[in-house]
């Protein structure tokens, strides 16, 4: 098969914590001819990705470098706090950044986070990966923030979590390289922001295109001839060719 022969194909790389299933499945029923290749790749690991051309979009995570890259929040996740289900944390609904102020806070290596002051007190080393650290939570070493989803990808039974109310949080987007904003990520980027197969960005479906009928078009009226069609508005003169108006006459 020579390279024009090759049909073309969308790769799209995606971060913990994502789960882009919906969009895909969209993408399959709106272009099944167009195969669409996922990658999973670390927060720290994906804006490289994208640049270096490993992947045409990527769903990432905000705060990142992006030099180079064009980017689209799409929406923003609570953080929460991951805690043995003995801990007194687990007794309410909720807590702030203070409440942990008495608690070692692990963090991470790829925590995806944008502390100006870490909260707690900090470990005596920083775990390599966020699944290190929630091993460390369980180990009972001490407690971690993270993304909500993140929590869910690495849950464990001993395990819970509640939502801290002024932590920083973490934005998920879709991003690509700012000169390459190809019609597929065009299509892409219609997906995830929820527009329908004929919008103006979208991929009209192909019988739509072909069977629609013209908004300008309308059928001739009864009394068109082949000549041409009836003005609209134009009626038909009354008899004797009667005229509106007549004036009356002097007397």
């Amino acid at each position: 098969m020579t390279g024009a022969d090759t049909p073309p194909s969308f790769r799209l790389s995606y971060v913990p914590g994502v789960t882009p299933g919906k969009w895909v499945r969209i993408w399959h029923e709106r272009l099944p001819d167009v195969p669409l290749d996922l990658a999973g790749v670390s927060a720290a690991e994906a804006p490289a990705m994208l640049r270096g051309g490993g992947a045409d979009a990527g769903l990432v995570r905000l705060p990142m470098d992006r030099t180079g890259l064009s980017a689209i929040p799409l929406y923003t996740e609570t953080t929460v706090v991951v805690v043995p289900k003995d801990h007194l944390v687990a007794a309410v609904e909720e807590v702030s950044v203070e409440d942990l102020a008495d608690e070692v806070v692990l963090h991470p290596l790829d925590d995806t986070l944008e502390w100006e002051r870490l909260p707690g007190r900090p470990a005596r080393e920083r775990p390599a990966t966020t699944m290190d650290a929630v091993e460390l939570v369980a180990a009972g070493v001490g407690v971690l923030m993270v993304p909500q989803s993140l929590a869910r990808l690495h849950h464990r039974k001993d395990l819970t979590y509640r939502p801290v109310t002024d932590a920083p949080e973490s934005r998920v987007a879709l991003s690509w390289l700012e000169d390459e904003t190809t019609d597929l990520v065009e299509h892409f980027i219609g997906i995830v922001r929820g527009r329908t197969v004929n919008s103006t960005r979208g991929r009209p479906a192909p019988a739509a295109r072909s069977k629609a009928p013209s908004k300008q078009q309308k059928p001739l009226s009864k009394g068109a001839g082949r000549g041409g069609t009836q003005k609209s508005g134009a009626g038909k003169p009354a008899k004797g060719g009667a005229k509106r108006g007549k004036p009356r006459r002097r007397s």
